[in-house]
């Protein structure tokens, strides 16, 4: 792939490189490696990240986004109620493995580094999906999404982490976002493979199984790419391999065509790998306390918004009487709006600071969701669908790059992984908390309860959260 020529950041900032030249020749006490790696313009190598995890996210979000898409044809296929316990398991199976692999190994990128456990975690999963592909039962089925979830929870935490690391300051919210993008493209697809595959039986293989192969592979581009991968020069810089970083930094630099100076400033603290009980000894300090806190309330409220409308869409629509097809139609035409809401993402995280994103676009998911409850038209259910994702998606992008901006390297990916796993379980309660109040009062009182949840989130961003926006990540995260 000729990264060069895919124009994810725009063109050259000049700025950018007058800052690296000038960095070059201030005085060692004035340069950091990290104020380098803010001011330094975009090269090939950052591309080649910003693809690299894009891709690796977007098998990721193909395997968050199956269940709901194939849920219908594994009804017919085991013989489930929609209200059964069994279906409400197979449900929450991988969001139940989701939130062990994000809480137990979501901080493994503190231990052993970004690239080591983002190629680890993809190789995880796409193993454990291909093994789905071939389950005989509606047991093992669960097994093997309970263990693809464990992999796939904990390859966000390390994905925000890298990009927000190796990104300069002035793009770090519009290159994530090309990532990010990247990735949404798998929901409507793999939406769009339902339709066609759920009904089919290939050489005696139902379509559904064929579905869960794709998602393994992952694997192997993982292959393809491992070798050219860098590590993040702060992690590494972090763990007192200062050697390392700086070489990794060069090459960073090269790609970019920015000098490097001849000496950098020495960390204002040693620098040295941190065990467990000292990571969490600096979260409890301030400001890191109060950020911390906010991701925890934030995390266990907002998978209501996000993937309530992404788990439960399917059902909603086939309580209106649709049939199977055409419920899995209007699914796959709502799940568009997540590539676009991507999209649409980019220029607004350059354009607006990153909590007021969030939060506004908090309250566009609660009016859309809303109003996909209240449709009964298929085009104002279509509508509706497309609105609600699309706000969903600049949600998603909004949030993924400002938890990883207010924690320092050395414990980043351990605050992301913790607080993140808890809306991988909240997620996989929400069948079971949301399931009986739409039988029981309809799709508009669901709605109603996934709103709450939201404004909880609203408000406790705008007490605790600080502004990210075009700073420095040594100025965000002071020593």
């Amino acid at each position: 792939m000729n990264t060069q020529s895919l124009d994810l950041g725009g063109t050259p900032d000049e700025a950018a490189r007058q800052r690296a030249a000038d960095a070059a020749h201030r005085s060692p006490h004035d340069v950091t490696l990290g104020n380098f790696m803010d001011d330094m313009p975009v090269g090939a190598l950052h591309r080649f990240v910003v693809w690299v995890v894009g891709i690796g996210l977007f098998f990721d979000m193909y395997e968050i986004f199956l269940v709901s898409s194939i849920g219908a044809a594994l009804q017919n296929e085991y013989g489930l109620d929609a209200h059964s316990l069994a279906f409400k398991l197979l449900l929450a199976s991988a969001f139940v493995g989701m939130f062990f692999g994000s809480l137990f190994l979501g901080s493994l990128a503190d231990r052993i580094g970004r690239r080591r456990a983002f190629l680890l975690t993809l190789v995880w999963y796409s193993a454990f999906s291909l093994l789905a592909a071939f389950s005989v039962n509606a047991t093992m089925l669960v097994i093997c999404r309970f263990l693809t979830g464990v992999g796939v929870g904990a390859i966000y935490p390390v994905a925000d982490s890298f990009l927000s690391e190796i990104l300069p300051k002035d793009r770090r919210g519009r290159l994530a976002a090309w990532a990010y993008t990247t990735s949404y493209v798998a929901v409507p697809l793999v939406g769009f493979l339902a339709v066609w595959l759920n009904p089919l039986h290939l050489g005696g293989i139902a379509g559904w199984r064929i579905i869960l192969a794709i998602g393994s592979l992952g694997a192997v581009f993982v292959l393809a790419v491992q070798h050219r991968l860098p590590e993040s020069p702060r992690w590494l810089l972090a763990q007192g391999r200062a050697e390392e970083a700086y070489a990794t930094l060069s090459r960073f630099a090269q790609s970019a065509g920015a000098h490097m100076p001849q000496r950098f400033a020495e960390p204002r603290e040693p620098q040295r790998p941190l065990r467990l009980a000292d990571r969490i000894a600096l979260l409890r300090r301030a400001p890191y306390d109060k950020r911390y806190l906010m991701l925890v309330v934030f995390h266990l409220f907002q998978g209501f918004g996000y993937y309530g409308f992404g788990t439960l869409a399917g059902v909603v629509v086939k309580s209106r009487g649709i049939d199977v097809t055409g419920s899995t139609l209007f699914v796959a035409l709502s799940f568009l709006g997540y590539p676009i809401g991507s999209l649409l993402s980019i220029p607004l995280l350059n354009w607006i600071e990153r909590r007021t994103l969030v939060i506004a676009s908090l309250v566009s998911i609660a009016i859309f969701g809303l109003g996909f409850a209240y449709s009964n038209q298929a085009a104002l259910i279509v509508g509706f669908g497309v609105l609600t994702t699309c706000a969903s998606n600049v949600f998603s992008n909004a949030y993924h790059v400002y938890q990883a901006e207010i924690f320092p390297a050395s414990v980043r990916s351990t605050a992301i992984g913790s607080t993140y796993s808890l809306s991988r379980i909240v997620s996989s309660a929400l069948p079971f908390v949301l399931l009986p109040v739409l039988t029981q009062h309809g799709p508009l009182a669901m709605f109603g309860v996934i709103s709450g949840a939201l404004a909880i989130v609203a408000v406790t961003l705008r007490a605790l959260g600080p502004l990210t926006t075009r700073r420095s990540q040594d100025e965000i995260n002071p020593v």
